[in-house]
């Protein structure tokens, strides 16, 4: 199948509502989507990075460069029959993981299509029901994150996550204790504190949630592997698990528990597969996270957990959760907790070109 033509969009989508973290406050989501051609199909991928360099280097404006540049001249116009070739070609750069993930997705969803087979059967899922949690950001006042999870179980949600930061953590949590009792709770620090809070961070054992999410620098293994040992409550590794090289190191030290994995940080599916399999061997718990995706980076999401060691509720919400009007149809929806995973070829979803267009902050195209 030749690679005929590259389309990045570059967009900037509103969020239903603000959503803030220890790094700060979104009230958009800026992010760059990847459309490839050839064979008389499309296929959609995205490279969901950040706006400004915070969570990582690659933002959505970066990721566009690294695509213009560097990947995009190694795969047009040649023909590829597999996937693995299709990742060979660009293997020798270093970096761009989110750019790399939004090509290489684009090309799954394509050659999928071309092959009549839905994505998530080519990964190995099998599950067609996803159950789901729901990350919630930080409020001003507890009443209104309490609020967010009265509606969240209401709506249906199996786990609920919760940003914290410091001054913002045991009150809180404390609170949803009282008034929600033994729900599947954990907290999301984003690297928000440091070794020395460790006695701080004590304190949330007492709550018995499912785990503490990212508390230290992304690549300070040692430091959690320290605080691990003061903690009973499991620590989950997040931004540090950017390659299988770095999970291998973290598990050695026993710097967590368990791990999320982030197809768009570790760089693509075929990679996210690799760091799901790396901790089934080492019968160390994962889950999928997001990264506040437009339907189109979901859609992928949700292929990738169908695979079988994901057994705990992961960040994939439906369409409704952030946006009025998500780029796909169908939406993701969600019924009874569980997402359904659609059995079309591909992602199994139409991306909606005038809803792209309606949100276009630049586009370029290749060929």
């Amino acid at each position: 199948m030749k690679m005929e033509r590259a389309d990045l969009y570059l967009v900037r989508l509103p969020l239903k509502f603000g959503f803030e973290t220890s790094y700060g406050r979104q009230t958009h989501r800026e992010t760059l989507l990847i459309r490839l051609a050839g064979a008389g199909l499309e296929g959609w991928g995205e490279a969901a990075g950040v706006e400004f360099p915070d969570y990582t280097y690659e933002t959505a404006a970066v990721s566009a460069l690294a695509l213009e540049r560097y990947f995009l001249p190694r795969v047009l116009g040649r023909r590829f029959t597999e996937p693995k070739a299709f990742v060979k070609a660009y293997a020798d750069i270093t970096g761009f993981h989110f750019a790399r993930a939004g090509l290489e997705c684009a090309f799954l969803d394509l050659y999928c299509q071309s092959r009549k087979l839905p994505l998530f059967r080519f990964l190995g899922g099998a599950r067609t029901r996803i159950p789901t949690g729901i990350s919630l950001g930080i409020e001003p006042r507890t009443g209104q994150i309490l609020d967010r999870i009265a509606a969240a179980l209401e709506r249906g949600y199996l786990r609920i996550k919760v940003k914290i930061k410091p001054g913002r953590d045991l009150a809180v949590i404390a609170a949803i204790r009282r008034r929600f009792g033994p729900i599947l709770l954990m907290a999301d620090a984003n690297s928000a504190y440091r070794l020395r809070d460790a006695s701080r961070l004590k304190k949330l054992d007492r709550f018995q949630l499912m785990m503490i999410e990212q508390p230290l620098a992304p690549f300070d293994f040692l430091g959690h592997a320290q605080l691990q040992k003061q903690l009973s409550t499991p620590i989950c590794l997040d931004e540090g698990m950017v390659d299988l090289d770095h999970a291998r190191a973290a598990l050695a030290l026993r710097a967590g528990r368990i791990i999320n994995v982030k197809f768009g940080r570790v760089g693509g599916l075929l990679a996210a597969k690799a760091l799901h399999d790396l901790c089934r061997r080492h019968r160390v718990p994962a889950w999928c996270g997001g990264m506040l995706e437009s339907g189109i980076g979901r859609a992928h999401n949700l292929a990738l957990n169908t695979l079988p060691h994901f057994t705990l509720p992961g960040d994939i919400s439906p369409s409704e959760r952030y946006w009025e009007e998500d780029l796909i149809e169908p939406e993701v929806v969600m019924e009874r907790g569980d997402l359904r995973v659609r059995e079309e070829p591909g992602i199994g979803h139409r991306v909606v070109l005038a809803r792209v267009r309606r949100h276009l902050v630049a586009h370029r195209a290749f060929r």
